[in-house]
């Protein structure tokens, strides 16, 4: 485990109102276990953490354009996404309404999120980034290790790290940094994701942990 800021990069999913903001749709199934995870104060010490040790941080974030309502099926939370409308946006080439809305970030961690280090990618649509060119840009910076963090823990976080895995990166999931939906019919889809993490990435960090590892450098 070489971590370096030339071949190591921060890589946030969905850090962004409709999960993260108490007037978010998905608040009634996430804040809860936001709350447990200190989720929010977490990411923003990663954040803090990556700008101030020189490591780039990329996004993937998650947007829905009015054409993408228009899908013919979907898995039980992706229709539920549609549903409440999460992430909406009134098209890809526009910016009308976006700002404090569901899809924009966290107005606590804008300031981190629009600094020079972050790279933004295109947005991922159903969960993990094969349709996103997130691994391209990685791998054009010369990024082979990912420290991940995020929302959804057994969605969107689970989904990157199990691709990025695949196309042979090096996976150190921050598993404080996120947290996911608890529901009394599905679950609790955080410890699934733990359980999974586990199983699968490199290692598997609480923040504390992670920013000791790149303070270190």
């Amino acid at each position: 485990m070489n971590i370096d800021n030339k071949t190591t990069a921060l890589v946030v999913t969905d850090p962004q109102n409709d999960f993260l903001s108490e007037d978010g749709a998905a608040w009634a199934l996430v804040g809860d276990s936001v709350r447990k995870n200190n989720t929010i104060a977490n990411l923003e010490t990663l954040l803090t953490a990556a700008r101030d040790g020189g490591y780039r941080t990329f996004v993937s974030p998650h947007y829905y354009y009015p054409a993408d309502k228009e899908w013919q099926f979907g898995g039980t939370l992706e229709q539920k996404m549609h549903e409440i409308g999460m992430f909406a946006r009134s098209g890809p080439l526009e910016l009308s309404g976006f700002d404090g809305s569901g899809a924009d970030w966290l107005e606590r961690l804008k300031p981190l999120l629009t600094d020079s280090n972050v790279i933004v990618v295109s947005p991922h649509k159903v969960y993990g980034p094969q349709n996103n060119d997130l691994a391209l840009q990685m791998r054009k910076h010369g990024i082979s290790k990912v420290v991940l963090a995020g929302m959804s823990a057994n969605l969107c976080v689970e989904s990157h790290m199990r691709d990025l895995v695949e196309q042979g990166f090096e996976v150190f999931v921050v598993s404080d940094a996120t947290a996911a939906a608890i529901d009394p019919d599905l679950g609790d889809g955080y410890q699934a994701a733990v359980i999974n993490f586990n199983f699968i990435a490199s290692k598997v960090w609480t923040t504390r942990e992670a920013v000791e590892v790149l303070q270190a450098v």
